[in-house]
This record gives structure tokens, C-alpha cells and sequence, in this order.
């Protein structure tokens, strides 16, 4: 391990362990104790298994299917690190929950992702890292910094080495089309853009097809893919058009409800995601792929304790 990160710990949450200790194997340090539990009456329990005064700790918990509890948990580790007499602690959230609900799409609704962001910032953070936010107005709701990583350069090698020919990017949204045209250009691919509305929570129905898909392989980039039915919705829309193969890549593999019983069954090539969200093996079918963010994570780590340019990584 580098001399100079002999000042830091790596802790990590319950929700995504492998990713945790993949990133600590990287960095050449093991995780620092730390004990999780719940009371009977399922309140949870942190305590820190080790002295950490004047330290620099970095949390790593990304918010999987039991946000609100991924949430909470995160919350009692930062106040026991605080509590500890911490000299700072960053937090490592892969997925930020709660990131969908960025302003008021009606009246009398919250915005909650601006909620979680003062939650946190109540108990106490330095600085946050956090991957392929919904959108990135969220990184105004903070006043603390906010490195945010993209999983662009992942998602560009991986579709290179397939050497896929007349291929067209697809953005399943307006909101995604910019990060659709930067994978676009990387590829050497044509931009498509999907219009759609959404009647109701989870439900999307497909109303305009911007772009040229006949004859061509497309790629479907998202941020996040949570019951799949916007995915899903879209290909017999395509396929209608000419299509030849359909591949997904998505960063959040949320797949709540019926994403994966979709997903399987979608006639999809290819659906790649990231371990963000830990996937146990119900989760996991024929078709999906995952690349792992533990490297980038890591190296982003490394550089904020070095303080090192973490953009350059991107840029």
C-alpha cells in the first residue's frame, strides 16, 4: 500500500459487500471493522470496530432494494465515524437512491433526492463520489463536493472490443440523449432518440422514434433499469422498423418486480450493466452481462486522498 494512504480506512455497509472489498483489494488494504446488526424490533445498529481518531474514512454503501434501510444505515456509520473523532469522512454511493424524484413533476410532491441530500449533509460528510446520477442537477443539492463518475469510458471499451457494425446508440429518453451522443461518438454510431410519456409510476409507452433504425444494431443506454418495462416497451417498437440486434447497457441494475422475468424473455442480444447494486443469483440470467466499477472507484479513491485530479480520469 502506497505510504501515503496509510491515513485512510475503507469501511463498508451492508448493501453492497463484494464491491466493497473488490475496491479494498485494489488499494492493497482490508476493511476496516465495523459491526452491523438490527434489533429485534428491527431498528439498526453501527459501531465501529476500530480506532479511527484523526483519520480519513471512506463509507462505501450504495443503496440497493431496501433503500430506505440502505439509507439508514448509511446514516448511524456516519454519525458513529463522526462520533469517533473522525478527521474526515468521504461517502462512496455507486447508486444514489432516491435520485429519480429531482423536482416536482406534479403538484404537492417532494423532492426527495434533495431530502436524502440534506439527511445526509445533517449527519455529516466531507465530500461525496457517487456514480451516473439521474440527472446532474442533483450535485446542486449539496454543499459539500461532489465527484461525479461515469461509467462512459467502462461502457465505450466494453462495445469496441465487440466491433459491432453499423450500430446506432439509443437514448430511451430526451433527458438521455447527451450521454447517448458522447457514447455515440465514441463508437462511431448514429443517434436515435426515443420519445415516450408515462401515464403512471413505472409504466412508459413509446410515441416517436427519432432517427434511422433499419437494417442497423442498436445499443440502448440508460442510467438505471428498475422493472424494465420502459426497456421491454421499446422493442417490438424498433423491431417493427427494421432492426437487427438490440443490446442494453445500463449502470443501476435496480430490476425490481418483474425486470428480470422482462429482461430474459425481451429478446434482448446483450443486457450489460455494473455492480453497483449487488445482484444476488435470482437476479442473474443467460443474456446479462456486468462490468465491475471497483477499479474506477478505487482509483477515484485514491486520487481524492492523493489529491490528484479525479476529472482527468474522463477528460
Amino acid at each position: 500500500m502506497d505510504q501515503s494512504l496509510d491515513t485512510m480506512r475503507i469501511f463498508s455497509g451492508s448493501s453492497n459487500p463484494d464491491l466493497a472489498t473488490a475496491i479494498a483489494d485494489i488499494l492493497s488494504m482490508p476493511l476496516s471493522k465495523i459491526e452491523l446488526s438490527k434489533f429485534s424490533c428491527g431498528e439498526n445498529y453501527a459501531r465501529i470496530g476500530e480506532s479511527i481518531r484523526g483519520i480519513d474514512a471512506y463509507v462505501i454503501q450504495s443503496i440497493g432494494l431496501n433503500p430506505n434501510d440502505d439509507y439508514m444505515e448509511l446514516f448511524l456509520i456516519l454519525d458513529a465515524l463522526k462520533r469517533a473523532s473522525t478527521k474526515r469522512v468521504h461517502v462512496v454511493i455507486p447508486h444514489f437512491g432516491y435520485a429519480r424524484q429531482d423536482k416536482k413533476s406534479a403538484p404537492r410532491e417532494p423532492i426527495s433526492s434533495r431530502l436524502i441530500a440534506d439527511l445526509i449533509s445533517a449527519v455529516g460528510f466531507d465530500r461525496l463520489i457517487t456514480v451516473d446520477l439521474h440527472s446532474d442537477q442533483i450535485q446542486g443539492f449539496f454543499n459539500q463536493p461532489v465527484d461525479h463518475l461515469t461509467c462512459l469510458p467502462l461502457f465505450v471499451d466494453y462495445f469496441k472490443e465487440k466491433k459491432l457494425d453499423n450500430l446506432a446508440v439509443v437514448a430511451p429518453d430526451t433527458g438521455r440523449a447527451k450521454f447517448a451522443k458522447k457514447l455515440g461518438d465514441q463508437l462511431g454510431a448514429d443517434l436515435v432518440v426515443l420519445h415516450k410519456t408515462r401515464p403512471q409510476h413505472n409504466v412508459a409507452e413509446i410515441t416517436n422514434i427519432v432517427g434511422d433504425v433499419e437494417g442497423k444494431n442498436l445499443l440502448i443506454i440508460d442510467d438505471m433499469i428498475d422493472t424494465a418495462g420502459s426497456i421491454t416497451s421499446s422493442v417490438s417498437t424498433l423491431k417493427k422498423y427494421g432492426c437487427k440486434d438490440i443490446y442494453v447497457a445500463a449502470t443501476h441494475p435496480v430490476f425490481s418486480g418483474p425486470a428480470v422475468e422482462r429482461l430474459s424473455s425481451a429478446g434482448f442480444k446483450e443486457v450489460v450493466t455494473t455492480d453497483s447494486i449487488y445482484l444476488p443469483q435470482s437476479k442473474q440470467f443467460d443474456n446479462l452481462a456486468q462490468i465491475s466499477l471497483a477499479p474506477m472507484l478505487a482509483e477515484a479513491i485514491k486520487r481524492n486522498q492523493l489529491h490528484q485530479s479525479i476529472s482527468s480520469l474522463f477528460f
